[in-house]
């Protein structure tokens, strides 16, 4: 470098005018085109709302907050409910006080919460399963089949039945059969207050499910897996017509054993006595009581019998009973009562066999 240059040109170097030249774009890193101005949004801006959170929205209740139907609304109600039903809503709306509303809102805090507040006025097809049965597939006044009933069906099935009959039509008389008497909608899709599956029989994510026949279960190793084919069971087979497979599958409990003494013209004799339960998980319940001389005879006994006395059960929704029933078998007093879905933890044992609900 040369330190001979004029001190003129080095102080010009500071005032001499900058030239011009074209904008050349520099290149992008990503696909998108090179924007040189501000412009429009593709989507406005807006700015976040007065909203509040649910615990915001729980501490700042005031009882002004719950305020009485208007006309509009009290139009929409009557066009839902009877005269009646709206005076009992009305009435039901003026008994509680808003001020105890308002101190005793809260949100729930249990696993099942929701995480967004919802009146259930609406169903929202992002977050709610919508498809469901409707009502007017219930028949509330809908009944069992008596034995004259199944007779009547057979004798029609036997009439109507073609001379070059085979198996297949008798399977599809069995698998259409109806059990009870009223709507056939209310049999094969009834009305649930419960939420429908994520998917229809036979659907799921990645392939089609395995379809489960009615009044069946998978066999498991709970009852009879490993034993043979003996007289009694051959019995049971014949008597009832189940396969040893559907026999193996059934669920079994013992539900009283107790040793009793029979007197006798040689003197007194000890017994076993059993009395059990059998049931398939999907409406089939049986119970059956046996005595024997050694325990284990009694046991198998008083399941067999169990199996051969199932019966159809009629439930509400797959899990409960119709209504609340009452009866009396010697000096024990029995009653049965309906619950709502989540109602306890453990069920009885009776309606663990029947509904298959733990």
């Amino acid at each position: 470098m040369s330190f001979a240059r004029p001190a003129r040109c080095v102080f010009c170097s500071f005032t001499r005018g900058v030239s011009a030249g074209t904008r050349v774009p520099s290149r992008q890193f990503h696909p998108s085109s090179t924007q040189f101005a501000n412009r429009k949004p593709k989507f406005p801006n807006f700015k976040a709302r007065d909203e509040k959170t649910l615990e915001e929205i729980t501490r700042d209740m005031k009882p002004k907050h719950f305020k009485p139907y208007t006309e509009e609304e009290k139009a929409a109600l009557k066009e839902e409910y009877t005269p009646e039903q709206l005076a009992a809503i009305e009435a039901g709306e003026a008994a509680i006080d808003p001020k105890d509303m308002a101190e005793q809102f809260a949100i729930r805090r249990d696993p099942m919460k929701l995480h967004y507040l919802d009146d259930f006025s609406t169903i929202e097809p992002g977050v709610d399963k919508h498809v469901r049965a409707p009502k007017s597939n219930s028949d509330y006044n809908a009944t069992l089949k008596s034995d004259d009933d199944f007779v009547e069906d057979f004798a029609r099935f036997f009439q109507e039945m073609p001379e070059d009959a085979t198996a297949a039509d008798w399977v599809r008389f069995a698998e259409t059969l109806r059990v009870t008497l009223g709507k056939e909608e209310n049999e094969l899709n009834p009305h649930s207050a419960l939420v429908p599956d994520l998917f229809s029989p036979g659907e799921s994510l990645t392939e089609e499910a395995k379809s489960v026949k009615p009044f069946e279960m998978q066999s498991s190793a709970r009852f009879g897996e490993s034993e043979e084919i003996t007289e009694a069971l051959k019995r049971l087979l014949q008597s009832t017509g189940y396969t040893q497979a559907f026999v193996k599958g059934l669920a079994t409990k013992t539900l009283v054993s107790h040793s009793v003494v029979n007197q006798t013209r040689l003197g007194k004799v000890r017994r076993m006595y059993c009395l059990s339960i059998a049931g398939n998980g999907n409406g089939l319940l049986g119970i059956g009581e046996a005595k024997s001389e050694e325990s284990a005879d009694a046991i198998t006994q008083s399941k067999y019998r169990a199996i051969r006395n199932m019966q159809p059960i009629p439930r509400y929704e797959g899990r409960t009973i119709f209504g609340d029933v009452e009866g009396k078998v010697g000096a024990v007093e029995l009653k049965l009562m309906t619950r709502p879905p989540g109602m306890h933890m453990l069920n009885h044992e009776l309606l663990v066999l029947a509904t298959n609900n733990t």
